[in-house]
């Protein structure tokens, strides 16, 4: 909801970082190292290091933030760059909750830590595809001036939410299925609003 905002706050704080760092650092050497701290993070929280587990997660987002200014800056920017970079976001998007639920084998937990990954895969088909058709009709991220590969159409929980979200996963972990739920209803109420936003402008044309 407030990536549109946010990403270019993002991108003022980390280009003298980028900056520093210089041309010969490969974007994509910053993602895989965002995922080894994503699944540090997992294994972390599995293991019942719930404050480490925030320090990694901070550090993993931080890391994901990275990667596509450090392409911006210094002209590096790739598809396949920004394909290996959502492709290792969903990685860690998904280990952080098995890790939990696997933290606290209980039928509770399995049900809510289910739900909320399957309300991650149909976000991200409600999206992905969405994204995949406005960049054939040329309205996608060039077209909107956006810093992503690709579109972002926006929702109720995008990449911000989502790092609160998990932060908030680690820090009260007394309610993290209160937290599963809330989360999935969300993202499930993104697919609603993707797919009535769909509806309406893919007939246009």
């Amino acid at each position: 909801m407030f990536d549109h905002l946010l990403r270019g706050l993002k991108d003022r704080l980390l280009t003298p970082v980028a900056r520093i760092l210089g041309p010969s650092l490969s974007p994509n050497v910053v993602s895989w190292l965002a995922l080894v701290m994503g699944l540090a993070c997992a294994g972390a929280a599995w293991g019942g290091q719930l404050g480490w587990a925030l320090v990694l997660w901070l550090v993993n987002r931080t890391l994901d933030g990275l990667d596509g200014t450090l392409a911006r800056v210094h002209g590096r920017g790739t598809p396949y760059g920004g394909y290996l970079d959502i492709v290792l976001d969903f990685v860690v998007y998904a280990a952080i909750p098995i890790a939990i639920v696997a933290s606290q084998p209980t039928p509770r937990y399995a049900v809510a830590g289910a739900v909320l990954l399957g309300s991650f895969f149909v976000n991200a088909a409600s999206w992905m595809y969405l994204a995949a058709l406005l960049e054939q009709r040329q309205e996608g991220a060039k077209a909107g001036d956006e810093l992503t590969s690709i579109t972002m159409p926006p929702g109720l929980v995008a990449g911000t939410e989502t790092v609160v979200f998990y932060a908030l996963f680690l820090l009260w972990p007394a309610q993290q299925v209160v937290l599963f739920w809330a989360m999935s209803t969300l993202v499930l109420g993104n697919v609603v609003l993707r797919l009535g936003w769909a509806k309406r402008h893919l007939r246009e044309r």
